[in-house]
């Protein structure tokens, strides 16, 4: 398996003649406002563009994996760091099959994308001749989250190829804990950009819920969702001094964007 990363959260996923393109995060720098205004310099988003060989690695994806985008159908309030309006048009134009939480099926439809699989929490679903679970993701601790959007991770295990858990946009829950220790991944992503907004708490997981997940990851783990955008202050620098402290670091890939990472079964 070869793990594609582009930028923020957006990476592919490639296995023999699939190329799963997960939560595109498409436009070019500066496209967006700013997340946060005063907790963290208001620059706009995303703070840098895609790598130089983004468009050679999506010229290849056949499916797409979107964590989450939007609440309640509000365009407010999407989440365009996962699904952009250039991710949609790339999806839309390419007729790219989508895997996608169940309640929010129809919002992907009114923008005529192709919804594929419809998944539902912890039922197990059949893809590409493997399977996918769908594992909640909680986009906060606090009340920030019922404003955020529906989210979930996937626990997915392709043929011949190394188990993933993409966790999604989530802080360190019950749920992510079960699929850690239940699935026992070969790989297992973690949003580690400790993003917050200007107010209420993370919306993210803290460094210290980074790291408890780290520890409790059976394998490997691909630390993502950094350096991209102005409300997400870890960088891949301070993460890296961090879990060298705690003799980590050697199960933990940080790729930077452009970078890609190949993992083998075992």
């Amino acid at each position: 398996m070869k793990i594609h990363h582009l930028r923020n959260a957006t990476f592919v996923i490639e296995s023999e003649d699939n190329h799963i393109l997960i939560d595109p995060y498409l436009s070019e720098k500066g496209k967006f406002p700013p997340f946060a205004y005063f907790r963290y310099k208001p620059r706009k988003n995303p703070i840098v563009s895609l790598p130089d060989n983004a468009s050679q690695i999506l010229d290849k994806v056949t499916h797409c994996l979107i964590t989450h985008s939007q609440k309640w159908g509000v365009e407010f309030l999407t989440h365009t760091d996962h699904l952009d309006s250039s991710g949609k048009i790339f999806l839309k134009n390419n007729n790219i099959p989508v895997v996608y939480l169940q309640q929010d099926a129809a919002y992907m439809k009114k923008n005529e994308i192709s919804v594929e699989t419809e998944l539902k929490y912890w039922q197990t679903e059949q893809l590409l001749g493997g399977q996918i679970t769908a594992v909640p993701a909680q986009h906060g601790h606090n009340w920030t989250h019922y404003f955020m959007a529906n989210g979930i991770g996937f626990y997915l295990e392709l043929p011949n190829e190394p188990s993933i858990y993409v966790s999604g946009d989530t802080v360190y829950t019950a749920d992510v804990n079960r699929a850690l220790i239940e699935f026992k991944p070969d790989i297992a992503v973690v949003a580690a950009g400790c993003a917050s907004l200007d107010v209420g708490g993370s919306i993210l997981m803290p460094l210290e819920e980074i790291i408890t997940f780290i520890q409790n990851a059976p394998k490997k783990v691909i630390a993502n969702h950094m350096e991209a955008l102005n409300h997400c202050p870890l960088t891949r620098i301070q993460l890296k001094q961090e879990l060298e402290k705690r003799d980590l670091l050697s199960k933990t890939f940080i790729p930077n964007d452009g970078e890609t990472l190949t993992i083998e079964c075992g």
